[in-house]
């Protein structure tokens, strides 16, 4: 692609985009480390996108201008949490592996659920790599404003000493309905995972601010890269932001918590 021609302004929507999914993922994703139920993002944004399967089906995308498919993604990712709330009071010490019983489920449900459509792996392929070049602020703006209230209902947990079980969950799967259709499941479990895997030698404060910079930074390049080499950008933003996670745990020391 000739750099001289490309436009720069249309990356704009797209990185404002990511930094609204960072928002709520960076602080949601050093929390699911910690608590080493990984794939619960991965797990739960698959639900949301059976959700969005069936609504499309249901022709529920026609109902108060798309806000039926909205709905029934949250639903799905609501009833998601649920089911993992109980998973992991009933059954704590194989949580990982159920969450990824439901990751699997549910990617098999919607592939059998389109096996019909004769679109239906372009639906899949959008589902799950996002299209994030297309995204518009009007959608950007309302995801911003869910995830303020998820960032307003985390710090409350906090405040109150919960943020465990289904209230855990119940943010969790608000997020990730409002992100996954944004940027596909695979960006929303990058985004959720590889800034706190690349700032795990810090701790606290540090670790929100630096894991917020590498996402951006992330985003920045594989969005760069796409538009100059033509390559599909979730993608290509995927890809960076686990190259970043990699680098993350070379150049950082856990130990001294120093740059290397």
């Amino acid at each position: 692609m000739n750099l001289a021609a490309t436009d720069p302004g249309l990356l704009a929507a797209p990185f404002a985009a990511g930094l609204v999914v960072l928002a709520t993922h960076v602080p949601l994703g050093i929390t699911v480390l910690r608590r080493g139920i990984i794939f619960i993002d991965l797990a739960v944004a698959q639900v949301a996108a059976l959700g969005v399967i069936v609504a499309g089906l249901a022709h529920l995308d026609e109902w108060w201008g798309g806000f039926g498919t909205q709905l029934a993604a949250g639903i799905a990712a609501l009833g998601a949490a649920a089911l993992l709330t109980f998973c992991e009071r009933r059954w704590p010490e194989i949580q990982e592996a159920l969450i990824g019983l439901l990751f699997v489920f549910a990617a098999a449900a919607g592939i059998l659920l389109l096996a019909g459509n004769p679109h239906g792996g372009e639906h899949l392929r959008d589902l799950l790599a996002g299209q994030i070049l297309w995204t518009g602020w009007g959608q950007i703006g309302i995801v911003a404003a869910l995830s303020a209230a998820v960032l307003a209902g985390r710090a409350w947990l906090a405040r109150r000493g919960g943020g465990e079980g289904l209230a855990f969950y119940a943010l969790f799967a608000v997020a990730v309905t409002a992100s996954v259709q944004l940027v596909g499941v695979l960006l929303v479990f990058a985004s959720l995972i590889a800034p706190a895997v690349a700032t795990r030698a810090f701790g606290g404060w540090r670790q929100v601010v630096v894991a917020y910079l590498a996402g951006a930074a992330g985003y920045a390049a594989g969005l760069a890269f796409s538009l100059c080499v033509d390559l599909p950008a979730g993608a290509t933003v995927v890809c960076c932001l686990c190259l970043l996670a990699l680098s993350g745990l070379a150049f950082f020391r856990r130990e001294a918590g120093e740059l290397y």
